[in-house]
């Protein structure tokens, strides 16, 4: 059945949308807002799977015909608050892609690909079980912020950061487009923890024609995605370099087609989600013989703010679409500009402060989640419970195999350096600029 074609309907409603689609039937419920409280109610799961079950034949054929709807053209009205099953469906399915990034990531000092990929490109998705994704990955993703701090003697500082892939011709008959996705994992090793820290806004620059420096982003996350590492063999150029480098060549491959931008990453890798979706729009890659535009839309997940209300009106204008999934409880979503942020830079609604553009300020639109466990509260950042939570809402495992990484990724970042090795006079005053922000 994976190879089925699926058409679409020939006398079905032109003007169909997907709240058309996927509305309940006559004493049915719809998928509620997504909470995890105590654990001690069920109800909601068993409502869940009931409205999968009614609804996932309608969901695999009617993707192809809504999936502008799907992917924010108009900013998600109706579509989060009750959340959309075909929305969490596809919310779901890339954060599973963005899971893959953590399930491929090696962590074991003893490996030849210590801190790159386990598996060859052609191999990956196929590896972490992904290989009926649908997708194909075409190129690897290298990265390293410009920090001066010594690092492991002998190994490149450039690490593996995410992947591109792009839907095969199945999987363009079912969701209705090609689809170019952009996947980025969070934070792991030392300078990537660092350059978390770095939390003054610098002016992006990133258009050379129109640099608008009130449009500022963490330096940290900037220096991630623009640095060079000369001596890296894996890397090839910066980040920023590599992206825009494949986004180009896929644009040109299939720029007669029906086409989709897709960006997911957690944690870190939702902020070069966001700076990567940016840059493509500023420069105008995503528009085809000067008329034709390519939505670019961003999933995040758990991620930090990354730039200024400069940075997120300018986002805006562009026409990006970002779903920001959150969890209440996570702090790194309220990094940074803990005090300074959007909510602090206008008065009474109406009058700008005149420091309104050094404050951060999220972009998108958010949908909330809500989960805590108190015998393991790391996990109100981990990727694998955002996703279980919206598969099954009231039977989230708090301690699932994300949970093991990001402590092995803790433990990593504390024995890889003798504290007398760190330059601890340069570290706290970026930690107290963090403060600060």
């Amino acid at each position: 059945m994976a190879s089925t074609t699926l058409m679409p309907n020939p006398n079905a409603n032109p003007f169909m949308t997907l709240r058309d689609i996927c509305a309940p039937r006559p004493g049915q419920s719809t998928f509620g807002q997504v909470t995890l409280s105590s654990g001690r109610r069920c109800g909601i799961a068993s409502v869940a799977a009931l409205t999968e079950v009614t609804t996932v034949a309608k969901a695999s054929s009617s993707l192809a015909c809504v999936w502008r709807e799907v992917q924010g053209l108009n900013n998600w009205e109706d579509l989060v608050k009750p959340l959309n099953p075909l929305l969490r469906d596809e919310i779901i399915r890339y954060g599973e892609f963005v899971t893959a990034c953590y399930k491929a990531f090696d962590l074991d000092p003893s490996s030849k690909r210590y801190l790159n990929c386990k598996y060859g490109r052609k191999n990956m998705l196929r590896e972490v079980d992904m290989e009926d994704s649908g997708y194909e990955v075409t190129k690897y993703i290298y990265a390293t912020p410009d920090i001066n701090i010594p690092i492991q003697r002998g190994i490149c500082c450039g690490r593996w950061i995410g992947y591109v892939a792009v839907s095969n011709h199945n999987e363009v008959r079912r969701i209705g487009r090609r689809d170019m996705l952009i996947t980025f994992r969070g934070t792991v090793t030392n300078l990537e923890w660092i350059a978390n820290f770095m939390s003054s806004l610098t002016p992006a620059q990133l258009d050379p024609h129109n640099p608008r420096p009130d449009v500022k982003v963490e330096s940290g996350f900037l220096s991630l995605y623009t640095s060079k590492d000369s001596n890296c063999k894996f890397g090839l150029g910066s980040c920023r370099e590599q992206l825009l480098s494949e986004v180009s060549r896929l644009i040109k491959k299939y720029k007669d087609e029906d086409m989709s931008i897709t960006l997911a990453g957690h944690s870190m890798g939702s902020s070069l989600a966001l700076l990567l979706a940016y840059d493509i729009a500023e420069l105008g890659l995503n528009i085809i013989y000067s008329k034709r535009e390519i939505p670019i839309t961003a999933y995040s997940f758990g991620g930090p703010r990354v730039g200024n209300s400069g940075f997120k009106d300018r986002c805006e204008e562009l026409g990006l679409k970002v779903l920001r999934i959150v969890n209440v409880n996570d702090p790194i979503t309220k990094l940074p500009g803990i005090f300074f942020n959007e909510k602090f830079r206008v008065l009474g609604g109406r009058y700008d402060f005149p420091w309104s553009y050094s404050c951060y300020a999220h972009v998108g639109i958010e949908l909330a989640l809500n989960f805590f466990k108190m015998e393991n509260p790391s996990c109100v950042h981990d990727l694998e419970t955002y996703i279980k939570l919206l598969k099954c809402p009231s039977r989230v495992q708090t301690q699932g195999n994300g949970c093991e990484f990001m402590t092995k990724a803790r433990e990593l970042l504390l024995s890889a350096q003798k504290l007398e090795d760190w330059p601890w006079k340069n570290i706290g005053r970026k930690l107290g600029n963090f403060v600060q922000s």
